[in-house]
C-alpha cells in the first residue's frame, strides 16, 4: 500500500499523470507554433488537470471520500437535467425527493446492500414519482413529466451510483488491486475511449454513425477508439483487476461500446432540446453531465459484467 492506495493504483496513477504532462506539453508548443488555433485544446487540457486531479484527491482521502465525490457528480449531473428538462410547475416542489434519492442511493452502495441498491431507484422511486404526482391532481403533461423525471433519475443517479457500488464490493472480489483499481479501470478507459474516438475520428472519419444525433461521430473514429480501448485494456486489466489479458480486452470492447451508446443518448437529449452542452461547468468540455455522458452506460455495463463473470 502507497498513500493508502494498492501499489497498483498508484502506479497506474503516476502513469496517467505522465501521460497528462505530456499531452500538456505537446498542446503548449502546438499553440505557440500557431497561435490561436489549439485554444479549445488549451481549454479542455487545463480542465483535464482540474478534473484528474479531483479524482485523485478524492480516492487518495479514503473509500468514504471518493464515494462522497461519486454522490456529488451524480448531484451535479441531476442537477443539469433538471435545469434542461421542461418542468411542471406543478412538479417543482416533488424534485426535492429527486436529489433526497442520491444520499440513499449512494447509501446503499457504500453499505454494499446490492439487493436494495439494484432496486430502489428502478422500482421504488420509480413508482413513487407518478403515484406521487397523481395525488396532485393535475394530468396535464403528466406521462411526459413522469417519463422525463424517472428516466433522469435513472440515467444521473442509478446509472453512476454504479462506480460506488464497483468500488465497494470490488475490496472482495479484487486481490490486486481492490475496489479502486476496478474503478481506475473502468474510469481510465472509459475516458480514453472517448478521447481515442475523437482522435481516430478526426484523423480518418469519413462515414458518420449517426449524422442527425451526433454529426461528428464516425464509423472510424467507433472503430479506431474501440479497438485501442481494446488493446489498452488487454495491457492494464491484468495488472489491475484479476481479469487476464483476455477478459481484460473483452471488457474494454464493453467499454468502448456502451461509453459511445451513452455518449450518443445525451447527444440526443441534448439535439431534442436544441442545446450544444448540457451546462459550462468545464471549460472546452461543457458540463458535468457532457463529461459523464460514457459513464451512465459504461459504469452499469462493465459492474454487471464483472459481477457476472467475476463473483461467485
Amino acid at each position: 500500500m502507497m498513500f493508502g492506495l494498492p501499489e497498483h493504483v498508484v502506479v497506474a496513477t503516476a502513469g496517467v499523470w505522465g501521460l497528462l504532462l505530456a499531452a500538456t506539453l505537446l498542446v503548449l508548443f502546438l499553440h505557440w507554433r500557431w497561435p490561436g488555433r489549439y485554444s479549445e485544446l488549451i481549454d479542455r487540457t487545463a480542465s483535464w488537470w482540474w478534473m484528474i486531479g479531483a479524482f485523485t484527491l478524492a480516492i487518495v482521502l479514503s473509500q468514504t471520500a471518493a464515494i462522497v465525490f461519486l454522490a456529488f457528480i451524480s448531484y451535479l449531473a441531476l442537477k443539469e437535467y433538471l435545469s434542461l428538462i421542461p418542468t411542471r410547475r406543478i412538479d417543482r416542489g416533488l424534485l426535492l425527493f429527486a436529489y433526497l434519492a442520491i444520499p440513499i442511493q449512494y447509501y446503499w452502495a457504500a453499505d454494499d446492500w446490492y439487493t436494495m441498491f439494484i432496486v430502489f431507484v428502478p422500482v421504488w422511486m420509480f413508482l413513487f414519482f407518478p403515484a406521487l404526482m397523481a395525488l396532485r391532481g393535475d394530468t396535464q403533461g403528466f406521462l411526459r413529466a413522469v417519463g422525463t423525471l424517472s428516466w433522469g433519475l435513472m440515467l444521473t443517479v442509478f446509472c453512476l451510483s454504479h462506480m460506488a457500488m464497483l468500488l465497494v464490493s470490488g475490496e472482495v472480489y479484487n486481490p490486486v488491486a481492490g475496489g479502486v483499481g476496478l474503478l481506475f479501470f473502468l474510469v481510465v478507459l472509459t475516458q480514453f475511449n472517448d478521447v481515442a474516438q475523437y482522435t481516430w475520428g478526426k484523423l480518418f472519419g469519413r462515414h458518420k454513425v449517426t449524422p442527425l444525433v451526433s454529426p461528428k461521430k464516425t464509423w472510424e473514429g467507433l472503430a479506431g477508439g474501440v479497438l485501442t480501448t481494446v488493446l489498452l485494456a488487454a495491457a492494464l486489466g491484468p495488472y489491475l483487476t484479476p481479469m487476464n489479458w483476455q477478459w481484460s480486452a473483452l471488457a474494454g470492447a464493453v467499454l468502448g461500446i456502451a461509453g459511445f451508446l451513452g455518449d450518443i443518448t445525451i447527444s440526443a437529449v441534448k439535439r431534442d432540446l436544441g442545446v450544444k452542452d448540457t451546462g459550462g461547468l468545464i471549460p472546452g468540455h461543457g458540463g458535468i453531465l457532457d463529461r459523464v455522458d460514457s459513464l451512465t452506460y459504461a459504469a452499469p455495463a462493465f459492474f454487471h459484467f464483472f459481477r457476472y463473470f467475476f463473483t461467485p
